[in-house]
């Protein structure tokens, strides 16, 4: 026998070929995933490598074996988005599917959308990992009056493994360049209506949604955006009222919100795993999803706050900013399973993105990476001696760090980049991941009034780190709590919210009790309680969750005519020190066209005081329990008082439409001081 290799047992060779026919099968099945573009709520996605499929002259097509996204070239409109089967998940029977847009307008001009398409295309980054690419548009004089004066970088990212696309938009105004306001920016996706009709945005906030074509067949109501729906494609929706306003959120809440198709049974979800580029601090109010399909990413807009908060350049002044990214995210489930795990899976997607914050895997020198960022920390107290000798926490406060300011200005400031946490029990509080620059240090928080600002501005370098120690609010008073209406907590929630009308209603809110306000038409409620004489509120005797109307607005008697109206607050002294003043705090929730006026004891004396023409945040219309927060601190003479019962007037005296009023917050009167 000749010496050599050992010749092969028969077992030995069985093994071989099961071995490989295991190997064969694996492959297959690992390439027929790829195919079908199944994702699972918990599945490892396989990652196959990401390609640019096509580029040409009007056309880029990039594909990464999950999804594939169609942009339209040079403008960078993102015209379809294939998965699971699905070819277009957007709606392709109308041309404007997925894109940025800007309201803008010169000074005293008509305003003007501009989709902020770009004219040149560009790759930025191309490899089996990633994709990122660019469209780009730079303004120039010539183009003054028919674009905005910005220079736009839009920019997509679509990575290996991952079911979605990144998004984030580079605007700059160079020095010199035309004044201009900018009310509104925004990225908009309008989805396949035969597919998408199931939308949620919270918890509790999740229904089967009427179609555009129900609402375009309904009643217009107040304004154009309430309807209706008289004669839907689903009967359920029938006599329901819609409206886009109903399905706002504060930004703090707003990480993810979209929509479910239950045939297939895939979502869509935008996720925001940041609020540094959003505008007017953690409870700016905004839109989410609605009908159409509609889901949106608002990076900046005047909701719930009117002109106050518009971006306005003036004198030449540059600017920039980059907005995002926030993630479009596909998932989809077995037919066999509850769509509602899509929802459960895009929630668990959102927070995998916000720890993932900032990315690593953007290519742009205008988005800094973590190590280029900084850390501020510190701990929050509240000092007032008529509350207690000691000083206390300043528990779950706000804590924001926001361009550098007054007290307060966080608010309606729009230009610049915000930094917000939540301090803890005892008011302990870490802000990450901020970006380089100057600030100033904010806070408020619930059960005490105002504003409070750090003394010193605060410069951050990357890599900083900085403690500030113990800091310590002193909230506005005067003297010891008389009396007082309200929570301090800038909404008007906790006042008493009527039952909507049963032929107007919005099903979604019928039992949630702290979605009350979200209601349409609760506004002429208040002439239903009150058809005669107006809200009179008795300290000690009244209840503030039940006596106390959630808004102070006009009466509505009838032919398109309305009253101003005067609340009263009856409060007993016991004695009266008539050279000493008094305080009366009156800390607003919302105002909207509307001036309110005190008087002391004598409805018909001068007003000791006037907030002037104020307001333009709307919340009363667009079913907001809070719009821009004002403090007003009132001096009121001793000499306008009297020992046993005093009355104060409260007007709010303009009254050409039903959505002029207040929202009042909270209102104390304090006595003279200890001293």
């Amino acid at each position: 026998m000749k010496v050599g290799a050992p010749k092969n047992k028969p077992g030995r060779v069985i093994v071989q070929i099961l071995v490989l026919h295991l190997l064969l099968q694996s492959v297959h099945s690992q390439k027929s995933q790829n195919k079908l573009n199944i994702t699972k709520p918990g599945q490892t996605i396989p990652a196959p490598i990401v390609q640019l499929r096509k580029v040409s002259h009007d056309k880029v097509v990039v594909d990464n074996g999950i999804i594939q996204v169609t942009f339209s070239s040079p403008q960078g409109l993102i015209t379809g988005i294939k998965y699971n089967g699905i070819d277009n998940v957007l709606d392709d029977e109308i041309d404007d599917r997925g894109y940025w847009d800007v309201v803008w307008y010169e000074p005293g001009k008509k305003g003007e959308t501009d989709k902020l398409e770009g004219t040149k295309f560009e790759i930025i980054t191309q490899n089996e990992e990633q994709v990122e690419i660019s469209f780009t548009r730079t303004w120039t004089i010539s183009k003054r009056g028919s674009l905005a004066p910005l220079n736009v970088d839009k920019r997509y990212i679509i990575r290996s493994g991952v079911s979605g696309i990144y998004m984030y938009g580079i605007l700059e105004r160079l020095e010199g360049w035309p004044d201009v306001d900018m009310d509104q920016i925004r990225i908009v996706f309008k989805l396949n209506p035969k597919k998408f009709d199931f939308m949620a945005i919270s918890d509790d906030r999740q229904r089967s949604m009427p179609s555009m074509a129900d609402r375009n067949n309904a009643k217009e109501l107040a304004y154009k955006e309430a309807v209706l729906l008289t004669n839907p494609s689903n009967p359920m929706f029938k006599g329901e009222v819609d409206d886009k306003y109903m399905y706002s959120m504060e930004d703090k809440d707003n990480n993810v919100h979209g929509w479910i198709s239950s045939d297939p049974p895939v979502g869509f979800w935008m996720i925001t795993p940041s609020d540094e580029f959003r505008l007017g601090g953690p409870i700016k109010q905004d839109l989410t999803s609605h009908a159409g399909p509609i889901t949106l990413s608002m990076f900046t807009s005047t909701h719930y706050a009117g002109k106050e908060m518009r971006m306005d350049y003036r004198n030449g002044e540059p600017w920039k900013k980059v907005f995002g990214p926030v993630f479009a995210y596909l998932n989809s489930v077995s037919p066999k399973d509850s769509t509602l795990r899509l929802w459960r899976d895009a929630k668990r997607q959102m927070a995998a993105e916000v720890k993932s914050w900032p990315y690593e895997f953007v290519k742009s020198e205008d988005y800094p990476l973590s190590h280029q960022r900084g850390t501020i920390q510190g701990q929050f107290y509240i000092k007032d001696s008529y509350v207690s000798r000691l000083r206390i926490y300043g528990k779950f406060a706000f804590v924001g760090l926001a361009p550098i300011g007054e007290a307060g200005s966080w608010q309606t400031e729009s230009k610049g980049y915000q930094f917000w946490t939540k301090a803890d029990r005892k008011g302990r509080f870490i802000i990450e991941n901020v970006r380089a620059g100057n600030y100033s240090l904010y806070a408020w928080g619930f059960g005490f009034i105002g504003d409070y600002k750090y003394e010193q501005n605060i410069t951050i370098t990357p890599g900083s780190k900085m403690n500030v120690g113990q800091i310590v609010y002193e909230p506005p008073r005067n003297g010891p709590t008389l009396w007082e209406i309200g929570v301090p907590d800038r909404t008007a929630g906790e006042f008493y919210i009527p039952d909507p009308y049963p032929t107007l209603m919005n099903k979604l809110y019928v039992n949630p009790l702290q979605d009350r306000f979200r209601q349409y038409g609760l506004w002429d409620r208040y002439a239903d309680l009150y058809p005669q004489n107006d809200l009179v509120y008795t300290i000690g005797v009244s209840d503030y969750r039940r006596d106390w109307f959630f808004a102070h607005v006009t009466r509505n008697v009838g032919n398109n005519t309305y009253q101003a109206t005067t609340w009263q607050i009856i409060f007993n002294l016991k004695n009266v020190n008539r050279v000493r003043l008094y305080t009366l705090r009156i800390a607003l929730a919302s105002a909207a066209d509307s001036e309110l006026q005190v008087r002391i004891n004598n409805p018909k004396s001068d007003h000791i005081f006037t907030t002037g023409y104020i307001g333009k945040d709307n919340a009363i219309a667009r079913h907001g329990i809070h719009g821009l927060y004002r403090l007003y601190s009132i001096d009121v003479g001793g000499n306008l008082l009297s020992v046993g019962d005093n009355t104060i007037y409260l007007t709010q005296t303009r009254s050409l439409g039903p959505f002029q009023g207040v929202m009042y917050d909270y209102i104390r009167l304090e006595g003279p001081s200890r001293t």
